[in-house]
């Protein structure tokens, strides 16, 4: 047996492989194919058993023929796979590959169009619904579903001071809402597209009503008994920090906030989740209906699930590796701009590369039934008793929040001034300083705060977007930091 051959058979059936005893049944046999063509190719073997026995086929090169007219009659539009014979412990296997196809979506003609698509999902093939179907129809036009205009709209569903907050650094002008494709061209007009009011839509969820956020803290390891929830509803690129802070709300709860402070960790990994949180916004299904994206916090991990499964073509494994394929453009675009994201597929390699130079357990992604589900397992178990649950009810609503909102605060202003106390550093170097690829929502919020609060200063002042401006502390700055790190000192022992 080929090493090749050899390693396929000791594989797992999933979204590329499946075994089949025998081709007897050819509805499952049909149903797989399409799947493969569909979604992201596949291979489907005949002559072993689920157990992995190697049985052969009878008379190869007629049920070779028979398969291959079978397809042809079957199939539409026309499916042309490879089939191979090929010789395993003295018996004969049929090998089917598919690869995934340009003409899709595929179907069975006894059912039609309407019910004989199918793509796959797992180890299984499911059939697909209509939004899924318009999917695979735009994928292979090359559009994407946030680039449609919407025409019964202009300029003014959008919500120009919350993207001039957004770019404050620009004046977003028609030029630029165009060049972001927030705005695009229906006919002779300017109309918001389908992605400018996902981001900046004055009635986003009027249009688009699962585009929003769900976040629950569980009691435990299942959703049996809820502590928290909150439902977001901002602007997407403003919807990272307010997850964020539900995040690290829920990982302050219970512990000495100092002491989080002191040590510079959380009790979950931070910029693991921010990634998480960034890809489920970007790369979520904003046609398909029936969910918004979800956030469970329990005891041993965080989900994070989007709407969609993934694109035709990419599998899990091609995702940790890297490969890449962007559901959304327009959003992705300006989640670039903003500096959410860094560069098109190093989010999800980074994610794991983290986790492993961190000695965290190791993320998992999962394909479900219509959504995509990333979960971080937590390396400390963050145990929620009733007894929390009790005392939280007697605390007003939002003060929790703004308690929460306020320590974050606090904690990114003090990493701030320390980053600033040997030397001036620019916008950039205080970001890395405190372990951020980019510029996030709290650091662009808290050099400001800081700076109006007379804790930093420029270092050109009178320039003050030049490209060579720095951050120093100001003699009340160093006060501060002096105060707080003696404070922090003595609550630890003089340690």
């Amino acid at each position: 047996m080929s090493e090749f051959l050899n390693n396929l058979l000791a594989q797992p059936e999933g979204k590329t492989l499946e075994f089949k005893r025998d081709s007897s049944s050819t509805k499952p046999f049909l149903k797989t194919l399409v799947a493969f063509a569909n979604s992201a190719g596949g291979r489907l073997i005949i002559g072993v058993t689920d157990k992995r026995e190697i049985i052969g086929v009878q008379s190869p090169l007629d049920e070779e023929e028979r398969l291959c007219s079978l397809i042809a009659d079957s199939i539409a539009p026309r499916l042309v796979p490879n089939v191979e014979m090929v010789t395993v412990e003295g018996k004969t296997l049929l090998m089917v590959e598919v690869f995934l196809s340009g003409t899709r979506p595929h179907y069975l003609k006894a059912e039609g169009m309407e019910a004989g698509v199918y793509v796959r999902l797992g180890s299984t093939s499911r059939q697909a619904d209509a939004q899924l179907i318009a999917e695979l129809q735009r994928g292979v036009a090359g559009i994407s579903f946030d680039a449609l205009p919407m025409p019964d709209l202009d300029a003014e569903a959008l919500d120009l001071p919350a993207i001039r907050s957004d770019f404050a650094d620009r004046a977003p002008d028609e030029r630029m809402l165009q060049s972001l494709k927030i705005l695009v061209r229906d006919q002779d007009r300017l109309v918001p597209s389908k992605g400018g009011i996902l981001l900046y839509g004055k009635e986003r969820r009027f249009y688009f009503d699962d585009a929003w956020i769900q976040c629950g803290r569980f009691i435990g390891n299942d959703k049996g008994d809820i502590f928290d929830h909150i439902d977001i509803h901002d602007p997407l690129p403003k919807a990272v920090e307010s997850i964020m802070l539900f995040l690290k709300k829920h990982a302050m709860r219970g512990a000495d906030f100092s002491e989080i402070r002191r040590k510079d960790r959380w009790s979950i990994p931070i910029n693991i989740l921010r990634e998480v949180v960034i890809n489920a916004l970007v790369h979520a299904d904003y046609s398909h209906r029936g969910t918004p994206i979800r956030i469970a916090f329990y005891d041993n991990r965080i989900e994070v699930e989007s709407p969609g499964l993934l694109l035709p073509g990419i599998t899990v494994e091609e995702m940790k590796q890297g490969v890449s394929q962007i559901r959304n453009p327009v959003i992705a675009r300006v989640f670039r701009e903003l500096d959410l994201i860094e560069q098109w597929g190093s989010g999800i390699p980074g994610i794991f590369r983290e986790a492993r130079a961190s000695n965290l357990p190791e993320p998992t992604i999962e394909e479900l039934a219509g959504r995509v589900r990333f979960t971080v397992p937590l390396s400390d178990i963050l145990p929620l008793s009733r007894e929390q649950s009790r005392k939280s009810e007697s605390t007003q609503p939002g003060q929790v929040n703004e308690q929460v909102e306020a320590q974050v605060e606090a904690q990114v202003d003090l990493q701030i001034l320390s980053a600033c106390l040997a030397t001036p550093q620019s916008s950039a170097e205080i970001a890395a300083a405190l372990g951020h690829k980019q510029l996030s929502g709290n650091l662009r919020k808290a050099l400001p705060r800081l700076r109006e609060s007379d804790l930093l200063e420029y270092t050109i002042p009178d320039k003050p977007k030049s490209r060579l401006q720095k951050y120093r502390l100001s003699g009340k700055g160093r006060a501060l930091l002096t105060s707080e790190q003696k404070s922090v000192t003595e609550k630890s022992g003089g340690k």
